[in-house]
């Protein structure tokens, strides 16, 4: 053994990297890759296991919810590794994250290293010279209770999931997930649709003028009408999302009234009715937490949830911000000493407040961390100081955090409100006010580094409205005094006309997560990625639109498993997991209650078991349909979305009027007259061509994600509800899947005939032998239009009529020749990054058949979706690298049989 070495274990190969430099002599600083153990899928159970207590769940829910652990598949090799330079050490420390998830990593690896050797837990906020020296001279003992926390949000989740969805699989669709954060964040969604699909919007009208103070050189201004005959003017605000106004107090002007007061207003005298100032004073923003982080990226640099948290992981790992899954927003008192001194230094020592400001968590069971997320180290650097090794999004995030950073320790921004009321009498007698108001800022404070975004206002009923609430901040009135006379001109009567409520974005739907309590701030881009991956939401720019699968497993869960997308309930679940964090709750005797009940009997104690078992028969049709109007229904099929007019008389063959529904139609537009319209005129809809008459199957057309297709429509296939999950999910899986081939670019919905559709499922198309190799070779229609395959050598077609003409004689000539189109020559890269520090090798992003990739030549890692190649640095790239050599591909084995996992105590005795 080498005389005092000392092996440190992180997560990521970036975080090891920068640690090790920081180290020095004396360290081997490894990566875990994440996780290295988790719960295997039944399936994968050893045999003898599969029909035990754990055969169902990988967790014995009847002996204390023990869970059954096996080593990933992709990190036995990695574990090995870890064994090998633990045996070579003579000190172990564990620097994993400080989190939940962090502390439950470094448990596994305890477990799985099992080693002889002194242990230390080392944890740190972020990644300097001073705090991992500060971390390694202050080391700790495993925290057993956040080990607890996490293993126990596992287990839920196991238990959740895996009895839940095989309900949507058999009622809904195939390879659908339910989750105890996703399946609400689900439901937010898809509710404000419903809000969208019955609001009716509602009409009113109001004036608005320019004034100016008579005999006078002030500027003029603009005021709006906001009192007629002592009764307020109704504005947006004033409606329900019925159409009908919230109080009957108030005057609703329509077109008549308005344009009649503009016609009285003509002639009359204004004058100032009232005035009144009073000091203005604003507090900046608190520092960020993973929340607000997410919500304003979103704002000012429309980055995704998800795209914010891994470019944060970067600039964490590579030590440029604290750590950054965190629920407070406290800072320590070296960053709040390094906030003070650069704001003193760059913008004067009078925007700085005498005492320094102090920010209390206002997240229930903030633990994540303890510091918000801001700039590493006692001293911050500038963006300025950083441009050089940050680009794209790196740096807007950095600069971004370092300005809320800096400006949370800054002085308000000090200033005077004015508002003005001017009275008139219009011909008619009617007794009319109209008001401004404005703020002018005297002293900037913290605005002069930063200021806060916003969400879009509910309220904001079109584009002027929306317009002068937000610049009524920086509107300046004139010098007056009350009685002063003022002239009019410009009296214009307006239209509007309420607006549904605005959609979510992934800032308002993690603000409003945040706010209910559910899930955690640290969660929430996975959350957002995973119900956007399933296919329950889509992305329409910054607005997140349900789509009807959404609907369908949102009302199968609402009327089945009320209380499990309760968000009450959910929240609560939330508190009972952080108590069991904090030792107040025993995770048994929780785990016990959720599953199986608290044993009274009633509805309301009724457990996650018996809540299944006793779901009766479900009526998938029922649950599958969304009642349009005009006995119009929407359904979700196996196969999309289509509309069904069950009013209509039926076809002669019995067969009900039916069309598909575009999938860029969001719900709220689907009205009755949309849908009328698709059904009467719209040739995307499913086009019954005739029936198959080899297998007697319906063929039909239709309009798809990528294009026109045809497609043969088989029955849904019967699955014994009495066998095992496992077993029906390969029943499914093995069920037929239909024929589908995309048209030709020649033929069109309108034209396409059975013939046709039969001529295009036909391919592949077997054009013959090759005489040499004995290889077959076929004629092929692909997402890069039609070829020739033999083996693995694939050529291009010149035509897609060729599929059915080629001969095997030309199909010779062809491969006789040398191989061009694509894939014939080297496309020149996208970017060059530089070397990579492991294979020395430079590193270039290219443009691949499945996307962009950046490659050393050696080892290829397609780029995820939160990064492009123009935005990716060079650190990205190189941890993409290194991610994908440390889950090089493995021969799966069935795991090695373990007892179940001791608990923290006993492990420890």
């Amino acid at each position: 053994m080498s005389a005092g070495r000392k092996l440190v274990i992180v997560e990521s190969p970036a975080k090891a990297r920068t640690i090790a430099g920081y180290l020095g002599e004396g360290y081997d600083v490894e990566a875990s890759v994440g996780h290295i153990r988790d719960l295997p899928q039944p399936s994968e159970l050893p045999a003898d296991m599969k029909k035990g207590p754990f055969g169902k769940f990988a967790v014995d829910v009847d002996n204390g919810f023990a869970p059954y652990y096996v080593v990933d598949s992709d990190k036995k090799k990695k574990v090995s590794e870890l064994k090998k330079l633990l045996k070579e050490s003579d000190e172990l420390f564990l620097a994993t994250d400080e989190d939940r998830e962090g502390e439950a990593i470094a448990w596994h690896l305890l477990q799985e290293l099992k080693p002889k050797v002194p242990v230390k837990r080392m944890v740190f906020h972020e990644i300097t010279p001073e705090a991992i020296q500060r971390a390694l001279e202050n080391t700790r003992e495993l925290d057993d209770r956040l080990v607890d926390a996490q293993e126990t949000r596992r287990i839920l989740d196991r238990l959740y999931g895996y009895e839940v969805s095989p309900v949507l699989w058999r009622k809904v669709r195939q390879g659908l997930s339910a989750g105890r954060v996703q399946s609400v964040a689900t439901r937010l969604v898809v509710e404000r649709e419903r809000e969208r699909m019955a609001f009716v919007a509602a009409d009113y009208w109001d004036v608005t003028g320019t004034f100016a103070v008579e005999d006078t050189a002030e500027p003029s201004f603009s005021a709006r009408l906001t009192s007629v005959d002592g009764r307020r003017v109704a504005t947006g605000r004033d409606f329900l999302d019925t159409g009908q106004l919230r109080a009957a107090d108030v005057a609703h002007l329509d077109e008549a009234r308005a344009t009649a007061l503009v016609a009285g207003l003509a002639d009359s005298a204004f004058s100032v009715a009232s005035l009144e100032t009073k000091p203005y004073t604003r507090r900046p923003a608190a520092p960020f937490t993973t929340s607000t982080l997410q919500q304003e990226a979103s704002r000012k640099l429309r980055m995704a949830s998800r795209q914010t948290m891994r470019t944060a992981q970067g600039l964490y790992e590579n030590g440029y911000i604290t750590y950054m899954r965190t629920d407070s927003s406290s800072l320590s008192s070296q960053a709040i000493d390094a906030a003070r001194r650069q704001a003193s230094e760059l913008y004067g020592a009078e925007y700085i407040p005498d005492a320094p400001r102090v920010y209390a968590s206002k997240a229930k069971g903030a633990q994540e961390a303890h510091e918000a997320i801001r700039p590493a180290g006692d001293h911050f650097r500038t963006p300025a100081q950083v441009a050089k090794e940050l680009s794209g999004d790196q740096f807007r995030l950095y600069e971004l955090i370092w300005k809320r950073t800096v400006a949370s320790q800054m002085a308000d921004a000090r200033g005077q409100t004015a508002s003005v009321r001017l009275g008139a009498t219009a011909s008619d007698g009617t007794d009319v006010l109209f008001s401004a108001s404005g703020t002018v800022i005297t002293f900037r404070g913290f605005l002069a580094a930063y200021e806060e975004g916003r969400d879009v206002s509910r309220y904001s009923e079109d584009a002027d409205e929306a317009a002068a609430t937000a610049e009524k901040d920086d509107a300046r009135l004139p010098k007056m005094a009350e009685g002063d006379p003022l002239s009019a001109s410009d009296l214009t009567a307006d239209g509007h006309r309420t607006s549904p409520p605005p959609r979510y974005t992934e800032a308002s739907l993690v603000k409003a997560l945040e706010e209910r309590g559910i899930g955690r701030p640290s969660t929430y881009a996975a959350t957002i990625s995973v119900i956007q991956d399933r296919g329950y939401v889509t992305g329409r720019g910054q607005a997140l639109v349900p789509s009807w699968l959404a609907f369908a497993v949102t009302r199968l869960l609402e009327e089945n498993f009320d209380w499990l997308v309760d968000y009450d309930f959910t929240a609560e679940m939330e508190e009972d997991l952080d108590a069991i964090a904090a030792g107040d709750k025993d995770r048994v005797d929780w785990l016990s209650r959720f599953y199986f009940g608290d044993g009274s009997g009633n509805e309301e104690g009724e457990g996650l078991r018996d809540l299944v078992a006793n779901l009766g028969d479900i009526d998938a049709r029922e649950v599958n349909s969304i009642p349009i109007g005009d006995g119009i229904v929407l359904r979700v099929g196996r196969y999309g979305p289509y509309l069904e007019d069950s009013a209509a008389e039926p076809a002669e063959d019995g067969t009900t009027r039916r069309t598909s529904v575009p999938e860029e139609l969001a719900p709220d537009e689907l009205t009755v007259a949309k849908a009328r319209e698709l059904l009467d005129t719209q040739p995307e809809g499913d086009q019954v061509l005739g029936t198959d008459p080899v297998t007697g199957t319906p063929i039909v057309a239709r309009n798809g994600r990528y294009g026109p297709y045809v497609t043969e429509i088989l029955p849904e296939p019967e699955i014994d509800t009495s066998l095992s999950q496992a077993a029906q999910k390969r029943a499914l899986a093995a069920a037929p899947k239909p024929r589908t081939a995309s048209l030709f670019k020649s033929m069109s919905l309108q034209s396409v005939t059975l013939d046709d559709a039969l001529m295009l499922l036909s391919l592949p198309r077997v054009v013959g032998v090759d005489p040499e190799s004995g290889t077959e070779i076929t004629a092929q229609n692909g997402r890069y239009g039609p070829y020739l395959k033999k083996g693995t050598d694939s050529r291009t077609l010149a035509s897609e009529e060729a599929l059915f003409t080629t001969t095997l004689e030309e199909a010779l000539a062809i491969y006789a020749q040398p191989k061009r189109g694509r894939g014939a020559t080297a496309a020149p890269p996208l970017r060059e990054l530089g070397d990579d520090p492991t294979s020395e090798k430079p590193i270039t992003v290219k443009d691949g058949r499945f996307g962009a990739y950046v490659t050393d030549g050696v080892t290829n890692r397609t780029l995820p979706r939160d990064l492009t190649p123009e935005s990716i640095t060079r650190e990205q790239a190189i941890e993409l690298l290194a991610e994908k050599r440390a889950s090089a591909p493995a021969k799966k084995k069935a795991p090695a049989r373990r007892a179940p996992a001791k608990s923290k105590a006993a492990a420890k005795k």
